[in-house]
């Protein structure tokens, strides 16, 4: 089974046990013949794997999630679908964390991911570049600007979320999640959390139809 979660800068796809992370430039017909199982957060890069490929399936409609939320992305419903209770802290373009208790969505929030934080000081002053050094310690207040901008970032991300952890479990996913997760002792990384939570709706939907066949095999056997 292929399976596919379309970001805002990735596709991300997953093939028995195997992640792949291929920029929308890189994409082409010649890489997959088989049927694509995806999700998607971006019409455009959507409508890009639809065009490249003949066989593609969107899972949204089968993806559930217990939750008063609106407007939860369907990357972010298939992750909480793997963790009953716990934080769940996706790292890509965005940060969205959120929050799970007795395998029911309590809410969540969005945060700006690294590079658009980092943008947000070459727009205050062309002075102010920098990029995140993953090896700054927080705790040690900065001594020059690149380290200050880093510290900035990191220091207020951290923060945020470890207010919201406490001290549940957390569950880290995206393309910087292994970098973030370091700073917290209760971390737990992993890099299939989407897909996880994708195969879980297909094998729901699969018990559900199978469930809805032996209903009407017996209702004609009945009749």
């Amino acid at each position: 089974m292929l399976l596919c979660d379309i970001g805002n800068t990735h596709f991300h796809f997953w093939e028995n046990g195997k992640i792949s992370h291929i920029l929308p430039k890189s994409l082409h017909k010649k890489m997959f013949d088989q049927e694509i199982y995806y999700i998607s957060v971006n019409a455009a890069h959507e409508k890009l794997l639809n065009k490249l490929f003949k066989t593609t399936y969107d899972l949204e409609s089968i993806i559930h999630l217990p939750t008063r939320y609106r407007g939860l992305g369907v990357d972010r419903k298939a992750a909480c679908l793997c963790v009953s209770d716990g934080v769940i802290v996706d790292v890509g373009s965005a940060i969205t964390i959120d929050v799970m208790s007795g395998g029911e969505h309590q809410g969540g929030y969005i945060l700006p991911g690294f590079n658009e934080m980092l943008a947000s000081y070459t727009r205050i002053s062309p002075a102010l570049q920098g990029h995140i050094n993953f090896g700054l310690e927080p705790n040690v207040l900065p001594s020059n600007t690149k380290d200050a901008i880093a510290y900035g970032v990191l220091k207020s991300t951290i923060l945020t979320i470890q207010n919201t952890i406490g001290t549940k479990k957390a569950y880290f996913t995206g393309g910087d999640g292994k970098y973030l997760a370091k700073f917290f002792a209760q971390a737990i990384y992993d890099e299939t959390l989407v897909f996880r939570g994708m195969r879980i709706s297909i094998e729901r939907a699969l018990q559900k139809r199978r469930q809805q066949q032996g209903i009407q095999s017996q209702t004609k056997e009945r009749a």
